[in-house]
C-alpha cells in the first residue's frame, strides 16, 4: 500500500506541472516543447501508479502500459472510451519520445488538455478504489 501511495503522489505532481504549461494563455514553442517532456513523465507517473494499483488491489502483474490501460478498463477505473484515448495517448507518448517532427509536436500539443483531464480522472478512480 505504500508504495501504491507514493507512486499515486508522485504521478499528481506530476500532472500539476502539466496542468502549469497548459494554464499558458499562448504557450511559446519552448513552453509547447516543455509541455511534451512533461505530458511524458506524467504518462509514465499515472500508468506505473496503475500498474501498482492493479498488482496491489486486483492481483495483476502486467508490465506493459497498453497492458495496464486494458485492465484499468476490465477493473472499471476506466471507461471504454477513456481506455481507448489512453491506447491514443501512449501512442502519442511513443512518438515524441523517438522522433521530431513540427506539425506532430503541434497536433499532439494540442491533445494534451484532453490527456490532462483523462489522467486526472485515471488518478482519481484509482484513489476511490484503494
Amino acid at each position: 500500500m505504500e508504495r501504491y501511495r507514493e507512486r499515486l503522489a508522485v504521478a499528481r505532481q506530476a500532472l500539476g506541472t502539466l496542468d502549469e504549461i497548459l494554464a499558458i494563455a499562448e504557450p511559446s514553442k519552448i513552453a509547447r516543447d516543455a509541455g511534451i517532456q512533461r505530458f511524458e513523465y506524467t504518462l509514465e507517473a499515472v500508468w506505473k501508479a496503475a500498474q501498482v494499483y492493479l498488482r496491489e488491489f486486483e492481483g495483476l502483474d502486467i508490465g506493459s502500459p497498453k497492458g495496464v490501460v486494458r485492465a484499468c478498463r476490465q477493473a472499471g477505473l476506466l471507461s471504454e472510451d477513456g481506455a481507448m484515448l489512453a491506447l491514443r495517448m501512449i501512442d502519442d507518448r511513443n512518438l515524441t519520445a523517438h522522433t521530431y517532427n513540427e506539425s506532430l509536436a503541434q497536433a499532439i500539443f494540442g491533445r494534451l488538455p484532453e490527456y490532462a483531464r483523462l489522467m486526472h480522472v485515471w488518478l482519481d478512480a484509482m484513489d476511490a478504489g484503494a
